[in-house]
């Protein structure tokens, strides 16, 4: 074996074992270290991205470059007055707004309400304000944000109610980190006790899941000075690294427990883990550490920078798993089971012939019966799957209680819904004689169906570029809105054909539709390469064809029903109202991928701990059915608990008051629920019993081309292996 893997999970559980002070000493220190790293160097996170190689970034490019006075971000300001803007009343109010809003720092220009351009609603009631920011939101400073959010408060009331929306805004009600990170840790502190029954032997996992996800967030938010982050990136990555650090410790010190109960001594105990259940950590690890990082292929920057902080906070869990442990493990000792919750004993050495082994025997007795009930139920989950419709939710998905929605609202009422997520054209103008042609270009679009207005064109001082500004007759998340954009693009290009100018289809909502289509077009080669990486890992490490290829199949299946989940609940708005989900949307464009990516890995943590015991008691007897019963039995336990701890740590993500953060929770809930029930304690084993010995059928030659790694460490091989 290399000395690499051989060092780290022989020669150095032992060395931690017996010097546990100093690597502990080294552990707190390197976490100091990152949070001094933090403080002096943090950057913002950001709600706005490029995507390089799309229609809607070379409009801002082109903005940028010749139209600046456009390229900033736009708040919008909507007033309602139910006495009607036109009273003596509100027309002062609005004047002393309006001028208040000019006095603003960093504010370019402010556009008043006027009926001649659209902005007032045929009632008189509702008015919208356009202010137009020098930067965008991720430029500006906190202070103008700050002024800005105090003149809105200051000036509403009840019969003078004044709203603020856009990239501006949102980003100042994005959802700090905090409360649901908290609400997860006490669920999986519940958890934990149940599984262990011991204070001491919870707060072994607890402890290293916040050494691993405090050094994370620090690193993570350096991160953000250096990269453009999605501003719910500190929110994903918690979620990821509460539930994998505490899953991953809950593994080694299980098998740790298990040696003690065996009468292993506690440097003895350390070791075995450590090559056992430490290198299944290590695998079902940088199987989600790739996978996270295969995003980068994808081609969208703010996809690959979330994926990456999530990929460095499970690397961490997996470092300080494997070499903090031990060392942790190694004072609490034999101690590990001090200060007993009455009631809740868990045995040291899980029974072989227990629960696990009953329920076992049950299904092997007619083992086609199970796979085709459970099957079918996760085929029926999946169903919704085919009507998957990707975007990205816009402030109508906001809870009430923010301005952004309650401006959503009015706009919507008062103008269309259409009015809340306007198509911007930028137009390229490289021939003088282009200009009547852009002019005249607004009148063509209003005749497209779904147009509810177009604005006049707006042309720079230097006729080089313009803008036109297209409101839908539907919502920005609407499919049909996505199909307006595309008709956009096939049609403003044919009307300035051959005039000497170029149109650019831009804005927000065509950004957005731009991500869905990259990624939905993506998204077959990245599942394809995620799954081919597990088939070579799990192929690797259990020399076997069948095992890896059946737990591709299952993975497929449990994220296939969780993806069906999250259609039913947040597409077709099913059960909304119990999870808080304002209104039915799309499914964020790219979840989907990212979901895989990280579910991927962590059903490979429960495969590869599972059928690794499996593979354990097939090496000592020979009998597969023996080895599947006995398996299953050591290993129920510690798998219900680790899936225990996950859904509970993201279901409570599905408290944040985010749309996505929301998604991201339930979705891995589902499939982590899904995959250590239905999958890993009744398809498993019965799959398994109906394939018997040829589930360690490798090839000859394949087996002398792969390289050898094994995750049975000293065990006892039978005469009679049934391998090759």
């Amino acid at each position: 074996m290399a000395n690499g893997p051989s060092f780290l999970f022989e020669r150095w559980p032992r060395f931690a074992a017996r010097h546990p002070w100093p690597v502990i000493a080294g552990a707190v220190a390197a976490l100091a270290a990152c949070a001094g790293l933090f403080a002096v160097a943090r950057g913002q996170y950001a709600d706005h991205f490029s995507i390089p190689g799309m229609e809607s970034q070379r409009a801002i490019n082109l903005l940028k470059e010749r139209f600046p006075a456009s390229a900033g971000d736009r708040t919008n300001v909507v007033v309602r007055a139910p006495d009607g803007l036109n009273s003596p009343d509100a027309a002062a109010r609005m004047e002393s707004l309006l001028a208040n809003l000019e006095a603003l720092p960093q504010v370019l220009f402010v556009t008043p309400a006027s009926r001649e351009d659209g902005s007032v609603s045929e009632d008189g009631t509702i008015a919208r304000i356009g202010v137009q920011h020098e930067k965008r939101a991720n430029d500006l400073e906190q202070e103008s944000i700050d002024a800005l959010l105090d003149l809105r408060a200051a000036s509403s009331t009840g019969d003078f109610q004044v709203e603020m929306g856009g990239r501006v805004i949102n980003m100042s009600e994005r959802e700090p980190p905090g409360s649901t990170e908290l609400i997860g840790m006490g669920a999986a502190v519940v958890v934990l006790l149940i599984a262990f029954g011991s204070v001491v032997a919870m707060g072994l996992p607890i402890l290293t899941a916040l050494l691993a996800l405090g050094s994370g967030f620090f690193l993570v938010g350096v991160g953000a000075a250096f990269l453009r982050m999605p501003a719910f990136t500190p929110q994903f990555s918690a979620m990821i690294g509460i539930g994998v650090g505490i899953d991953y410790a809950l593994l080694v010190v299980t098998r740790f427990r298990e040696g003690l109960g065996s009468g292993l001594g506690v440097e003895d105990a350390i070791a075995r883990a450590a090559a056992t259940a430490g290198r299944s950590v290590m695998l079902a690890g940088s199987t989600v550490v790739v996978a996270l990082l295969g995003l980068w292929a994808i081609g969208i920057p703010f996809v690959a920078y979330t994926a990456t902080a999530a990929a460095l906070v499970v690397a961490l869990s997996v470092a300080v798993s494997v070499v903090v442990l031990p060392a942790i493990l190694a004072l609490a000792g034999s101690r590990i089971d001090r200060w007993r919750i009455p009631g809740l004993a868990a045995p040291v050495h899980e029974s072989a012939t227990g629960s696990g082994y009953r329920l076992s025997r049950l299904i092997q007795r007619a083992p086609l019966v199970p796979i085709l009930l459970t099957t079918a139920l996760l085929a029926t989950l999946a169903v919704p799957v085919f009507s998957m419709r990707l975007g990205v939710a816009d402030a109508g998905h906001n809870p009430t209680s923010q301005t952004s929605r309650r401006a959503y609202d009015l706009l919507a009422e008062a103008f269309g819904p259409g009015f809340n997520g306007a198509i911007l054209l930028a137009v390229q103008i490289d021939d003088p004689n282009a200009v009547g042609a852009v002019e005249a270009l607004p009148d063509a679009l209003r005749q497209l169906g779904g147009v509810a207005r177009a604005s006049d064109a707006v042309i720079n001082d230097a006729q080089t570029a313009a803008t036109v500004s297209i409101v839908a007759e539907t919502a920005p998340d609407s499919e049909a809105t996505a199909d307006l954009v595309h008709e956009l693009r096939r049609v403003a290009p044919e009307a300035l054909a051959g005039t000497g100018a170029t149109v650019y289809v831009g804005g927000s909502t065509a950004s957005f539709i731009d991500v869905a289509d990259k990624i939905g077009s993506r998204m077959p080669y990245f599942l394809a390469a995620v799954i081919g990486l597990s088939f070579v890992l799990l192929m690797v490490m259990f020399r076997s064809l069948l095992v890896p290829l059946k737990a591709a199949a299952m993975n497929m299946l449990s994220i296939g029903a969780s993806y069906g989940v999250l259609v039913t609940i947040f597409q077709w708005g099913w059960l909304g109202g119990v999870f808080g989900v304002q209104r039915e949307g799309p499914v964020e464009s790219f979840l989907p991928m990212m979901l895989f990516a990280v579910l991927f890995g962590l059903s490979m943590d429960y495969e590869v701990f599972l059928v690794s015991r499996i593979r354990e008691e097939y090496l000592r007897t020979g009998d597969n059915t023996e080895a599947v019963a006995r398996g299953l039995s050591v290993t129920t336990r510690v798998i219900s608990a680790a899936a225990a701890i996950m859904t509970a740590v993201f279901l409570s993500f599905a408290l944040s008051s985010q749309r996505i953060v929301k998604e991201f929770g339930i979705g891995l809930a589902t499939a982590i629920l899904i995959d250590a029930t239905l999958v890993r304690l009744v398809l498993v084993p019965s799959v398994m019993q109906i394939l018997g010995d040829a589930n360690w059928w490798l090839p000859a030659w394949l087996d002398r081309v792969i390289p050898k790694v094994s995750l049975e460490q000293g065990v006892e091989r039978a005469p009679a292996e049934a391998t090759g």
